[in-house]
């Protein structure tokens, strides 16, 4: 993956709050989306250095997404809350939960499904798809609980193309997503790129040059250094960040 020259980057900070994104509502989905997706199209927000779609998704209990294609997308998805039930055409199948970091590479081609196999609780989740460096790919699945590592506190690599002892790998070699389960008042420093999508999956933080998020609420960042990041002192916060070239 060719590195982005800093000095050929604006920098710039664009701060999205919950309320202003794509909004789909369905009987069984309550979904919000940071980027154009689906029937939702603005030319001028279609993604962010590497990241093309970022949906917050309520799924409710006993449903899902049926069996649909995809194709050449690394897709992360991050449960918050709930459980949800992952099978595809290449046979693998697996109860994703909090914690639990998961990658699908679409690859040449694959079919899955995501069900949500409670009857009595809706699941929350985020899922993330980046562009692969590598067209048509053999389709692969991975995933890895990461409980104990993200209770220890600070920012730990959930997925990689970078090369970090990360939990899964992507195939996208400008990439790496960075969680967080922040306790209250615990401060991190947002990686230092030339892309970073801060994401407040939950709870609320204030970002140095930024001011305070809450859940929902997303900066997206370019250029501009290492800003800490500080955990709101009643919630905590759990984060997503992209660091990507």
């Amino acid at each position: 993956m060719k590195t982005i020259p800093r000095s050929t980057v604006k920098p710039a900070i664009d701060i999205r709050r919950a309320g202003e994104r794509f909004h789909t509502k369905i009987e069984w989905l309550d979904s919000n989306h940071s980027f154009s997706f689906a029937d939702h199209y603005d030319p001028a927000n279609t993604h962010h250095g590497l990241l093309l779609v970022s949906n917050d998704d309520v799924i409710k209990a006993g449903t899902g997404f049926r069996t649909h294609p995809h194709q050449d997308m690394e897709i992360v998805t991050w449960v918050l809350s709930g459980e949800i039930e992952h099978k595809d055409s290449v046979g693998n199948k697996g109860i994703i939960y909090p914690g639990l970091a998961q990658r699908m590479s679409a690859g040449s081609g694959i079919w899955h499904s995501e069900m949500n196999p409670r009857a009595d609780k809706d699941v929350h989740l985020v899922q993330m798809w980046v562009l692969p460096d590598q067209e048509r790919i053999a389709p692969s699945y991975e995933q890895l609980d990461i409980n104990a590592q993200l209770d220890r506190g600070g920012l730990v690599p959930i997925s990689s193309g970078r090369g970090h002892d990360a939990a899964i790998r992507i195939r996208q070699g400008g990439a790496v997503l960075w969680g967080g389960r922040l306790k209250p008042g615990e401060t991190v420093q947002v990686p230092d790129a030339p892309f970073a999508h801060v994401y407040i999956a939950t709870g609320a933080a204030e970002v140095e040059g930024v001011g305070r998020l809450g859940p929902g609420d997303a900066v997206r960042l370019t250029a501009v250094g290492a800003p800490r990041l500080t955990a709101d002192a009643a919630t905590g916060a759990e984060v997503l960040i992209w660091e990507m070239n």
